[in-house]
């Protein structure tokens, strides 16, 4: 699959490597929206009611005021239940205007106080121009969320904006998962549960997080176990590790495009004045340590 997916794009195995490393060090700079303290508490303040409701208003804010069906399609995994629980109905209690408001600002808030001083420190400005470079030269076609994002304003506030490059570059990479996942026929309640025997989280986080009951999850065991890729005993055949490579393999190579506007000293610069702000977020304990993201945050340090 991967071979025939990627045979006219240009410099894929060059790049597939440098967007998964740079995917582990925007990857807990985006979350913060979903993790941190001031973001969850503004998204009560404009009035979302509970946790979810507020997810899914300022994720989908971006798209306007779509019907829950056009946010599940794109979403792609969760459940119809938890998204039309929360949609339409959010848009009753605050436009999606006042959540790209409000989740602007609260990012920006939870990131000045992890950061610290790495706010202040000289590099700090070049580091988000080459961010922000790498994330507004991405195309835009069959990139749903990322063309959302990309629609709005960019800020003007230097951490505004680092949370901003961050997010376009990880919802870039979403759309393109969800194209290899959906390529491979791996739907994206089955992709939880690959993610989950491959040696990704338990399925105690995906039960918790996205819904799961013991029924759906032996349903879907099924399904994999019919395809060859779960066995009898329900664990991960060779067939379905390779799979699961192989598609791991085909989000890298999709978000590849917006790192190579940048030459290898760029990349490697723009690598190296990351990490610390990753870890900085990463040591504040906002993100846990396990979630849907399937983010190792061992990786980061």
């Amino acid at each position: 699959m991967t071979s025939v997916m990627l045979r006219d794009m240009p410099d894929a195995t060059e790049f597939g490597p440098t967007a998964r490393r740079f995917w582990q060090l925007t990857e807990p700079i985006h979350a913060v929206v979903y993790f941190s303290p001031e973001p969850i508490a503004a998204m009560k303040t404009a009035g979302y009611r509970g946790y979810w409701m507020g997810y899914f208003a300022q994720r989908s804010a971006p798209l306007g005021q779509v019907p829950p069906e056009v946010v599940h399609a794109i979403f792609y995994n969760f459940s119809w239940q938890r998204v039309s629980g929360a949609l339409p109905d959010a848009w009753g209690f605050a436009p999606p205007r006042v959540a790209l408001d409000a989740r602007r600002t609260s990012t920006a808030a939870a990131l000045r106080r992890q950061l610290g001083t790495l706010v202040d420190s000289p590099d700090f400005a070049s580091t988000v121009d080459l961010l922000e470079r790498a994330a507004l030269s991405a195309p835009i076609e069959g990139r749903p969320m990322y063309a959302a994002n990309r629609s709005l304003e960019t800020p003007t506030d230097p951490v505004e904006r680092l949370w901003q490059a961050a997010t376009l570059l990880r919802e870039h990479r979403g759309d393109g998962h969800i194209a290899a996942l959906t390529t491979a026929g791996i739907t994206g309640r089955q992709s939880h549960v690959l993610q989950a025997l491959t040696g990704g989280n338990s399925r105690e986080v995906y039960e918790v997080a996205r819904d799961f009951g013991d029924a759906e999850w032996s349903a879907l065991i099924d399904e994999l176990r019919d395809r060859g890729i779960a066995d009898a005993d329900g664990q991960i055949t060779a067939d379905g590790r390779a799979l699961k490579a192989e598609i791991e393999e085909t989000t890298d190579h999709l978000a590849a495009a917006p790192y190579a506007v940048l030459n290898a000293q760029e990349q490697r610069a723009l690598s190296d004045a990351l990490l610390p702000l990753a870890r900085a977020v990463v040591h504040s304990g906002d993100i846990p340590t396990n979630s849907p993201m399937g983010l190792n945050l061992d990786d980061i340090g």
